[in-house]
């Protein structure tokens, strides 16, 4: 009688939502009067177990699995969320409503239908919509950049990592998306790795000091947050994108499930199993690390959903594949494409009593209890206000957090900071392009390579501004020129498209035209200019014999869409130099995957030792 009740209230409320309230009032009665006598007769003021129960005893077997599958917006409708009952729906990278520069309001009505078809469906359960916005809202057009993680975690500040995930939380929900793919708990021990960038460090201790504050700036401003890829997915073989770990099951728990237990206390609602495999066998059909360490040992509480078709890189028929990955402990399947295929081959699997039914209930009752508890039942059309689209509040925190993360490696001579007037010569493709400084995982899954990405400062316009206001400038002629600024970058790039054994600034994932710039910086050394390098990158790059030319060099990371005003605060000297390096900077490519978790480490074999940072002080 009671599920009868809510389930009247909710269809007489969305009876009247023929047009989209932008700013949706929530449908629980007693979210709206908590005083009501009646609110302790309604199902979402009871004991949450109790909630799922009676789920789980009305549900048939096809309204469960449905709740277990994730579909790409790309290859599902309105009606099939209803007809098939889904769980959940993500964009995945680069994956947007219409187009590339589709507003906020085409997003909301895109998440608004799929989610009106599923609190319309037989089972009345709000889907979870998901997407990886791993540095600011990154898919859609106008959010703010934020650093990737790689500059976070050279800032170190727990305080600074919370206020970004809150502001990417409100930044998301201007979409009506609560579920991010965030934060990336990848411990990576060889810069190598395409996903360098997306960890805070190559040592556990920084992720002790962020983690919390990353999950809990999500999930106390309304959104659901991801601990990814578990587990070791930093710790592959020469840095392979889902490649095999080599490790005892001691050094997997002393370094690289300590993220983990960490995201657990802070009350992580989801983990996303990793590609990759530990001595030879897939981690997405590890029943030990996920079932008993993960779920058991650890007392993991959320669910736990597969990455991309990852699954389907098990051996045997999909049927099996789906088998041994449920069984393993996985909830949620991420079957952007092949969902219905999902559908069936767990109802199959269930029929042939290769899936139990407690299997079963366990994972659905795990997505429920998401829902029920980050809100999703309370308000399933929740939706921020688009003014806190790139604000002045969310430029001025990225700005920040750029000038935070920067880490001088050298400065000879009181190369920095720069005089505001002075005649400055800027040179290298990266110095007047917003999309090389945002790296991957803007606006598509490889990156936006247009210099103009809709939001943000380049290096030129933040030096040209300051300079302007001070009657110094910029010359086209390096004759003229004092200092010559000579700004270095990789191409943007993600996941294994990143993998890169050669790690030059000339070579691999490097700029082509680098060579021109570093020819330049040799040309104006020779000529006694004063010399300042900036690099944008996603890792340490070998800088070689070129470090000489350069009388300072800068670390800028992949600062995103405000990096050119953060650096231009730093180098012209309105802020100090804080940040330390959050990994080892190798001299050869010999001592790639050298790093300070070692016992034998050696900060004389380094370029530059992890913790490195100098200050103008």
């Amino acid at each position: 009688m009671k599920k009868i009740m809510i389930i009247l209230v909710l269809f007489l409320f969305l009876i009247g939502c023929e047009q989209i309230n932008p700013n949706p009032e929530p449908t629980d009665p007693c979210i709206i009067n908590p005083d009501d006598e009646t609110c302790d007769q309604l199902p979402y003021d009871e004991d949450i177990d109790q909630q799922i129960q009676e789920f789980l005893f009305e549900m048939s077997l096809e309204e469960k699995v449905g709740q277990m599958v994730q579909a790409e917006r790309s290859s599902v409708t309105p009606t099939d969320v209803s007809t098939y009952y889904i769980g959940s729906i993500l964009s995945g990278g680069g994956s947007h409503p219409t187009a590339f520069n589709d507003s906020a309001d085409v997003w909301y009505q895109m998440v608004y239908d799929y989610q009106y078809a599923a609190m319309n469906s037989g089972a009345n359960i709000p889907l979870i919509y998901g997407t990886d916005a791993v540095h600011g809202h990154n898919n859609l057009y106008g959010a703010t950049i934020f650093p990737h993680n790689i500059g976070l975690g050279a800032a170190n500040d727990p305080e600074l990592v919370y206020e970004i995930s809150k502001a990417t939380a409100k930044e998301m929900l201007t979409t009506g998306i609560t579920w991010n793919f965030a934060p990336a708990l990848s411990i990576v021990q060889n810069i190598g790795w395409g996903r360098s960038y997306e960890g805070y460090s190559e040592n556990p201790e920084i992720f002790e000091s962020l983690t919390q504050s990353a999950i809990k700036g999500y999930e106390e401003n309304g959104v659901s947050a991801t601990a990814k890829h578990y587990l070791a997915d930093g710790a592959t073989t020469n840095g392979i994108d889902q490649g095999d770990v080599n490790l005892s099951e001691q050094t997997l728990r002393d370094i690289y499930l300590l993220p983990y237990i960490e995201a657990i206390e802070a009350g992580v609602d989801t983990v996303m199993i990793s590609y990759s495999s530990i001595n030879g066998v897939k981690m997405h059909e590890q029943a030990y690390w996920i079932q008993d360490v993960l779920k058991d040992e650890l007392g993991f509480e959320g669910f736990v959903v597969s990455d991309w078709n990852a699954i389907q890189q098990l051996s045997g028929s999909y049927q099996e594949q789906v088998a041994k990955s449920i069984n393993a402990g996985v909830d949620m399947l991420m079957e952007p494409y092949t969902w219905r295929d999902a559908i069936e081959a767990i109802k199959t699997n269930v029929e042939a009593n290769i899936i139990s039914m407690d299997r079963i209930n366990d994972a659905v009752s795990r997505i429920i209890r998401v829902k029920l508890e980050s809100g999703l039942f309370d308000n399933p059309y929740a939706r921020e206000d688009t003014a806190v689209l790139y604000s002045d509040e969310h430029q001025a925190l990225a700005r920040e957090a750029v000038r935070r993360g920067l880490v001088l490696l050298k400065n000879d001579n009181q190369s920095l900071p720069l005089e505001k007037n002075e005649s400055i010569y800027l040179t290298g493709t990266a110095s007047d392009h917003v999309g090389y400084m945002s790296g991957g995982w803007t606006t598509y899954w490889q990156g936006n390579t247009s210099a103009d990405i809709g939001v943000g400062t380049s290096i030129k316009n933040a030096i040209t501004n300051v300079l302007n206001e001070n009657s110094g400038q910029i010359v086209n002629n390096i004759n003229d020129a004092q200092t010559v600024v000579v700004v270095l970058s990789e191409l943007p790039y993600s996941e294994g498209v990143g993998d890169n054994q050669i790690l030059t600034l000339t070579g691999g994932n490097a700029d082509p035209n680098n060579l021109n710039a570093l020819n330049i910086a040799q040309q104006a050394h020779q000529n006694g200019k004063n010399v300042v390098g900036i690099l944008i990158s996603g890792r340490p790059l070998l800088l070689g014999d070129y470090l000489q030319y350069f009388d300072s060099f800068v670390a800028a990371w992949l600062p995103g869409s405000e990096g050119g005003l953060g650096i231009a605060d730093v180098i012209f000297g309105d802020y100090d130099f804080t940040g330390k390096l959050s990994y080892t900077w190798p001299k050869s490519i010999a001592y790639v995957g050298y790093n300070s978790n070692r016992e034998d480490y050696d900060e004389n074999l380094v370029q530059f030792p992890y913790g490195y940072g100098l200050t103008y002080a």
